[in-house]
This record gives C-alpha cells, sequence and structure tokens, in this order.
C-alpha cells in the first residue's frame, strides 16, 4: 500500500503503479511462475465480462449527442424556460447540464461542453464570472450519478452489483443534486443581484419553438429508464439501443462524416483508457485477496468502538481527503476492495453506499488541487483563472455536503426506486 501511495504521488499513472505494485506483491506471495500466470490472464479474463460491454455503449451516447450539436438545443430551451428567474440563466445551464448528462455520461465531457456553450452566454448577460465558471464546474459533475453513468458501471463490476439497479438509484440522486445546486444558485442571486440578474423577454411562442430541440434527449432517457425499470433490456442492451436512436437521430440532423468519425474516435479513446485502468487496478486488487487486507479490514472496523453513522462519515471523510489527489474511477478501484467489504459489514446496503460513494467522487471532481473538471473549465475558458474557478465552485461544494447529509440521513432517496422495481 505504501508502495502504491508513493508511485501515485511521484505521479506514476494509476494503471502503472497499480498493476506493478500487483504483479510484485502477487509474485512475493505465490512465487514467480505461479503469480505471473495469475496476472497474465486478468486483462483478458476480466475483457470478455459481458457487463463491461455497456461501458462504450454509454461513451458513444455522450459522444454522439454532443458531435450532433444537442447540447445547444437543451441549453437553448432551459435559457428561454428559466432565465426569467433570478439566477435563472445558471439554473438553465445546471439543468440543462443534467439533460446532457444523460446521455453522456462523463463529467469532464459534460463539463467541456458547457464550457463552449453557457458561459458565453452568462458573461453575454452580466454573471458573474466565478459564478459562471462554479456552475458549469459543478454541472458537469451530474453525469457522475444520472443514468447511464460510467462510474456507476464501475462501481457494480468492482463489488459485483446489479448494474440496472445502480442506474436506477442514481436517477433519483442526480436530479436531487440539480434541484439543490438551483435553489442555491436562486438564494445566491436573490441575495446579491450582482452576481446573475434575470433573463426576461422571451414569449410563450419562442418557449414553445425551442422544446422540440430537446425531444432527442428525452427520448434517449425515455427508453434507457424504461428499459431498466421494465426490466425488458439488460444495461448493455440498453446502451446499444440508446446509441442507435442517438445515431439515426444525429444523421437526420445533418451529421457529417468527420462529426460521426471523431465521434467514434473519442470513444475507442475513452474506452481504451477505462478499460486500461480497470485491467492494471485488478492486478492490484487481487494482490490484496492473496494478502487478505479486505477482510482483515472489515473485522478492524467492525470492532471499532463506534457506532455504524459514525464510522461511515470517516469512511467518506477519507474518500473526500483522497479524491484531492486522485481521479474518481482510479480512486473507486483502489479503495473499493478493502472499504466495501467493511461497509457492508457495518449493514450499509450496497446499493446506497455505491450512490454516496459516487456523489464523493462528484464531489472530488470540483475540490482543489485536483478538481478535474476546474482544469477542464479553465482549459476551454483560459481567459477564466483557475483561482476563479476553484472559488466559483465554493458554495456548489456546500451544496454537495447537504445533499450527501441527505442521503445519510434520508436513505430512501437512494433505495426507493431500484426497490419499487425489485418488488
Amino acid at each position: 500500500m505504501g508502495a502504491l501511495v508513493v508511485l501515485v504521488f511521484a505521479g506514476v499513472r494509476v494503471v502503472y503503479a497499480a498493476s506493478i505494485v500487483g504483479l510484485v506483491g502477487i509474485v512475493a506471495i505465490i512465487g514467480w511462475e505461479a503469480g505471473a500466470g495469475v496476472v497474465g490472464t486478468i486483462p483478458h479474463s476480466k475483457s470478455i465480462s459481458y457487463t463491461l460491454s455497456v461501458l462504450p455503449m454509454f461513451i458513444l451516447i455522450g459522444f454522439l449527442a454532443f458531435h450532433a450539436g444537442f447540447t445547444n438545443s437543451v441549453f437553448d430551451a432551459a435559457r428561454k424556460w428559466l432565465g426569467w428567474m433570478p439566477g435563472g440563466l445558471a439554473v438553465a445551464s445546471v439543468f440543462a447540464a443534467a439533460g446532457f448528462a444523460a446521455v453522456s455520461g462523463a463529467s469532464t465531457a459534460t463539463a467541456a461542453v458547457f464550457s463552449r456553450v453557457a458561459i458565453p452566454e452568462m458573461l453575454k448577460y452580466g454573471y458573474d464570472r466565478k459564478l459562471s465558471a462554479g456552475v458549469v464546474a459543478a454541472g458537469g459533475t451530474l453525469a457522475s450519478l444520472i443514468p447511464p453513468s460510467a462510474i456507476l458501471v464501475i462501481y457494480a463490476i468492482i463489488v459485483e452489483e446489479s448494474v440496472g439497479a445502480l442506474l436506477l438509484a442514481g436517477f433519483i440522486p442526480g436530479i436531487f443534486s440539480a434541484a439543490i445546486y438551483g435553489i442555491m444558485i436562486i438564494a445566491m442571486a436573490k441575495a446579491k443581484p450582482g452576481l446573475g440578474p434575470p433573463i426576461r423577454g422571451f414569449t410563450w411562442s419562442e418557449r414553445i419553438k425551442s422544446l422540440p430541440g430537446t425531444f432527442p434527449i428525452i427520448l434517449v432517457v425515455a427508453i434507457i429508464f424504461s428499459a431498466l425499470y421494465l426490466g425488458w433490456a439488460t444495461p448493455t442492451e440498453t446502451g446499444a439501443l440508446g446509441a442507435g436512436v442517438v445515431f439515426i437521430i444525429a444523421l437526420f440532423n445533418g451529421m457529417r462524416w468527420n462529426s460521426l468519425k471523431e465521434a467514434l474516435k473519442e470513444t475507442a479513446k475513452l474506452t481504451v483508457m477505462v478499460f486500461s485502468i480497470i485491467w492494471g487496478v485488478l492486478v492490484f486488487v487481487r494482490f490484496l485477496g492473496f494478502a487478505g487486507l479486505p477482510e482483515a479490514f472489515a473485522n478492524w472496523v467492525v470492532e471499532l468502538p463506534f457506532s455504524p453513522i459514525v464510522i461511515i462519515i470517516g469512511i467518506l471523510i477519507f474518500y473526500a481527503i483522497l479524491g484531492m489527489f486522485m481521479d474518481a474511477i482510479g480512486m473507486l478501484l483502489l479503495t473499493l476492495p478493502v472499504v466495501y467489504p467493511a461497509v457492508i459489514s457495518l449493514g450499509y446496503d450496497p446499493i446506497w453506499f455505491g450512490i454516496v460513494v459516487v456523489k464523493m467522487a462528484e464531489i472530488c471532481l470540483i475540490t482543489p488541487p485536483i478538481g478535474l473538471n476546474c482544469y477542464v473549465v479553465n482549459g476551454v475558458r483560459p481567459d477564466i483563472p483557475l483561482q476563479d474557478v476553484f472559488k466559483g465552485i465554493g458554495p456548489f461544494f456546500i451544496a454537495d455536503v447537504v445533499t450527501v447529509a441527505l442521503l445519510l440521513a434520508f436513505p430512501g432517496i437512494v433505495l426507493w426506486l431500484p426497490n419499487l422495481v425489485g418488488n
């Protein structure tokens, strides 16, 4: 564990650090010949998992939707329907980001897209620069919870839970998070009107005319949600169906070969990156299994002289600190094999814990010094200094803490929908 921490902090990519430490550890325990044999089978044995095939489908949906220009239509509709409120354009950005998150499944992609689409509009109407950047960075994190979420699929694969149940469980908390963001923005804009003045002048005719542009995303969300809720398709089949629908709509919208080619190339790149991280970390996870660490840690946690709620809060604080220095996927892949058995031993529901820990991963996307979404916003909009982006996400960090507290206090927010389907 010490060697892994040293390598990661030295700047070695998680996939290499985890696989090197895992290989050395396994060889030290069972010898070179047996250890090398075990490690050599992991990439193939894990790649052929049917569950994993959902990842490229969900990733493809997002890139097709982006290159087909669905984002502009969603933001335009949200702007015309919500712009009249204090901070309305920022609220519109949050809900438009939530809509795009429902077809992209990628936080950084959502942040990058709305840095191009939403920030110029907010600045044009006199919105505070810090708030504008913070809205987009925080809005992008909604893709981690709202289906189709790649990180929820990865959690399901690691802990061997139902992908469909987790995707359903993320729907209400994702919308819940967006609503809390919206309420907070309105309160801030009312308290300090200069942050985000309302935008008026849109007629009902203009609002109604903006709705057809949102239908492609609404259709894809309805297909994914209905298929998972009714159980007439597996998550992989649902992802393939969603990608097919987006592709057909994109063609009717005039998508050209160059745009399609870029969507396919970006899908391939991101898929390879995610699969590579999974392979490397699973080597390390196999080493932990040989060493008996997950069981030992679970037994130690259960025997601690504290109530389960105090222990789970401690675990979440640990994730908040770790997330300041690691990306979300790497953090979950490295910690869940040890932490998950302990959490289950305390009597917590695995679906509920999955949503809460992914919400913590969302928070890590906007906290310094890593705060990947903040770097994305700054990369797309270099005219907004990075320190301003980090200042802008301050209120959203507080909103996320409130959301996690409510999920802890009321687990039914997470479990109601999957339990309804299960019954």
